[in-house]
């Protein structure tokens, strides 16, 4: 593991804060100086963990690469941990929402491990395929945009 320790920035507002200052009980899974890891009150399946750094960080927008590196290399480690817990775990969905459209409901970075049991285990998530909607130049249009705003 590296050495890297978070300077803590809690956000008094936040539910992911109260529990990172043990002002609200969680059942924690994993914890580190980066992470806690812990399971979400609302078990989308059975074993639903929640991965938070231990700091106050709005959104994927607002990491630096040294934070991304940080927190993403402890996800494996977390979802091999959950996916032991139960062999009949056959998957799992990591999910991480950005903003209110796309149902962040808690503003503090958090990614979801969702073990998977079962095609019909209550959990769904749905990709429709537009391609039908698209030509090549539209294709060539949206990735000269994206490409001109990578950050090197």
């Amino acid at each position: 593991m590296d050495k890297m320790t978070l300077e803590p920035h809690y956000d008094d507002d936040c539910i992911f804060c109260k529990i990172l200052k043990g002002d609200i009980p969680s059942y924690t899974v994993y914890e580190d100086n980066i992470v806690k890891a812990f399971l979400d009150i609302s078990q989308g399946t059975p074993g639903h963990t929640l991965v938070i750094p231990k700091t106050h960080v709005k959104d994927i927008f607002a990491y630096d690469s040294d934070l991304a590196a940080a927190v993403f290399s402890r996800i494996p480690r977390i979802a091999r941990a959950v996916q032991a817990s139960d062999p009949a775990i056959t998957g799992m969905n990591i999910v991480n929402n950005n903003g209110k459209v796309a149902y962040q409901s808690v503003f503090h970075s958090h990614f979801h491990l969702v073990p998977r049991y079962t095609d019909d285990d209550d959990f769904q998530m749905i990709f429709k395929d537009n391609s039908g909607n698209y030509t090549p130049d539209d294709y060539a249009a949206i990735q000269s945009k994206i490409k001109a705003h990578v950050e090197d």
